[in-house]
């Protein structure tokens, strides 16, 4: 049997059970894991309320849909909703969520906590993603659970520990795991087809990420990628950020980031990954937030964009310099 803090599911619990209307909401830009736990959760309290009223919104991501398909709603219906906030600790990086005004905020994240603080706040540095929590709160409290809930469950957690390979994968990551496949009997082989399928255009895209990254003296490889790359490989935004994790183990890269033209928006969106150097620190001078060793941030012009790549080939320098003082 998993070890929890039994007291923090019982006030979630309690706290669902209060409200008739609820809103799930995560970042913007979303990943497996966001997407995943939010669905997850909301199928879960439709299952086990079913006279409630509970919507997972945001912007959906057509490669996502698998998942299942976000709810569109009118926020100014929903004044008194509880808000429940998942994978993020930004209030600005909260998507679909405009002209909403609830009466109170529920939060769950795995992420390092920041400006938002809800009334019940689960904050779990030590899970290796929102997917481990939400499985966690569902096995552990009346709420309900089917195969497609854990199977996106099941999903979101390995996508977000790049298949249990990142140091935030911890032995309750691999309990939780025994637990989900045990009660619902997944096919967990069979679901990893809808994790890593991917289009030619994708595998190209990738290819000319990997031909195209500059990589400094000090280990940082990063590439600005315009949005007319982006249109002529016939991928979508997300695409950079989805192919991230691909570039772990490359020997001479200590960091790597990838930073996409949102021509729409006039924005920059980045992602970054760190074998060492800590990163969020970085990205959240500039817009962003996250991990230690995996963070995003959003930048607004080229000016930044060099000044981001010099605090990261900074950080990479002072890493170096710190592992060599430490052999010695």
């Amino acid at each position: 049997m998993v070890i929890i803090n039994n007291n923090i599911i019982k006030k979630i619990y309690k706290k669902i059970k209060e409200y008739n209307k609820i809103i799930i909401a995560r970042h913007v830009g979303p990943d497996p894991d966001a997407i995943a736990s939010q669905i997850a959760l909301r199928d879960s309290i439709r299952l086990t309320f079913p006279t409630k009223e509970c919507f997972a919104v945001g912007v959906g991501v057509s490669k996502f849909k698998y998942y299942g398909i976000l709810d569109k709603i009118d926020n100014e219906k929903y004044s008194n909703s509880l808000l429940i906030v998942l994978d993020v600790p930004n209030l600005h990086r909260v998507d679909g969520i405009d002209n909403l005004k609830y009466k109170e905020i529920l939060k769950i994240d795995h992420h390092p906590a920041e400006d938002i603080k809800g009334n019940v706040d689960w904050t779990l540095e030590t899970a290796c993603s929102t997917c481990q929590m939400i499985a966690d709160l569902i096995l552990h409290s009346p709420l309900k659970l089917d195969l497609k809930i854990a199977g996106n469950l099941y999903l979101g957690i390995v996508s977000d520990s790049d298949r249990f390979l990142l140091p935030y994968t911890t032995t309750k990551t691999f309990k939780i795991v025994e637990e989900l496949i045990k009660k619902s009997k997944i096919d967990f082989t069979s679901l990893y087809n809808y994790l890593y399928d991917r289009s030619i255009d994708e595998v190209r895209f990738q290819g000319f990420l990997a031909t195209n990254m500059n990589i400094t003296e000090n280990g940082l490889g990063y590439l600005v990628i315009p949005a007319e790359k982006i249109k002529e490989y016939n991928v979508d935004l997300a695409t950079p950020s989805n192919l991230i994790n691909n570039f772990n183990f490359i020997r001479e890269v200590l960091v790597w980031t990838f930073i996409s033209e949102d021509a729409k928006n006039k924005v920059y969106k980045v992602s970054i990954r760190s074998h060492g150097p800590i990163i969020n620190k970085i990205a959240s001078k500039y817009n962003g937030g996250g991990h230690k060793y995996a963070s995003g941030a959003k930048i607004m012009n080229e000016e930044e964009i060099n000044n981001f790549i010099k605090d990261l080939d900074t950080a990479c320098e002072e890493y170096k310099r710190a592992s060599i003082s430490n052999i010695k």
